[in-house]
């Protein structure tokens, strides 16, 4: 039997109403497969556009007088007119015979120091021991690969470079190069990337014998021109206003990453940093003073 016309009419418009809606749905599907290549298309052109370029050889300071280790105290002092710098530095102290210590439960190490540096974007230089590294692997791998930071030498046991060094147990001349060798070779087996070719003496204590038998490691000597005194500090508040008094520009500052040693240090950063960024200070790395001291590299 045939339909009548107006329900042909009805199903022709439902047909053309069908065929529309699946044509407009594929047209939609083509679009969004075209949508999704298309980006990825051309991040994998940016990619390969992208050229990565490795970080700078960290600079290092010429040979003293006869050849000995040279000595970096702080970068030149700015004029007005440009922008001074501050580099903090954080002695990671841990002597050869103090893993019983820490087996009972002392801590070496400041975890929320660094994550108040991390929190701040302040860049830093931490001078690690051997030591150290060995008793806190992972977090001297996450500091040695952080690009804020960069890890520089403290001997490996933290014993003296010279006599009469604040009572500490003194390495023989003979061995003065290889404890400093241990320690580097003690960050990179615990995976530290950032490692840079300076050197901070136990106690800040060294002599032209301690400055010659390291010579040969091609390492550069690094002191500071602002104690914070935070070393057994139970003041914060004092350690911050040693610090804030005694910067300049280019001033080279000297703190400890410790807990056991240095328990207000943290706290001391938290006026610190905020303070030395209403003066005008950017925080830097030691190899970018080192650099700006006219260094080589």
């Amino acid at each position: 039997m045939i339909a009548p016309a107006h329900k042909l009419n009805a199903r022709r418009l439902a047909a053309l109403t069908a065929t529309c809606a699946l044509t407009s749905l594929a047209l939609t599907a083509l679009a969004a497969c075209g949508s999704q290549s298309a980006p990825g298309a051309g991040s994998r052109d940016r990619t390969a556009r992208t050229t990565v370029s490795a970080p700078p050889r960290p600079a290092t300071l010429a040979p003293g007088p006869a050849g000995l280790t040279p000595v970096f105290k702080n970068a030149p002092r700015t004029p007005a007119s440009t922008t001074p710098t501050v580099a903090l530095t954080f002695d990671a102290d841990m002597t050869a015979d103090q893993g019983p210590r820490a087996a009972a439960g002392e801590r070496f190490d400041n975890p929320a120091l660094v994550r108040t540096l991390r929190r701040e974007k302040v860049p830093a230089t931490f001078f690690m021991t051997g030591r150290w590294a060995e008793e806190y692997p992972a977090q001297a791998r996450s500091i040695g690969r952080d690009p804020l930071f960069e890890v520089a030498n403290h001997s490996y046991s933290h014993y003296a470079f010279t006599d009469r060094c604040y009572g500490l147990p003194t390495v023989p001349a003979s061995r003065m190069r290889a404890d400093m060798e241990r320690a580097f070779a003690a960050f990179r087996k615990a995976g530290v990337e950032h490692q840079v070719p300076y050197f901070r003496f136990p106690g800040g204590c060294y002599d032209k014998r301690s400055l010659r038998a390291l010579a040969p490691g091609g390492v550069t000597a690094v002191q500071w021109d602002v104690v914070s005194g935070d070393a057994f500090a139970t003041d914060a508040d004092a350690v911050a206003r040693q610090v804030l008094d005694g910067v300049r520009p280019g001033s080279v500052v000297v703190m400890h990453c410790t807990r056991s040693a240095a328990p207000t240090t943290e706290r001391a950063l938290r006026t610190i940093i905020p303070e030395l960024r209403e003066r005008g200070f950017r925080f830097v790395r030691v190899s970018e003073q080192i650099r700006a001291a006219g260094a080589r590299g």
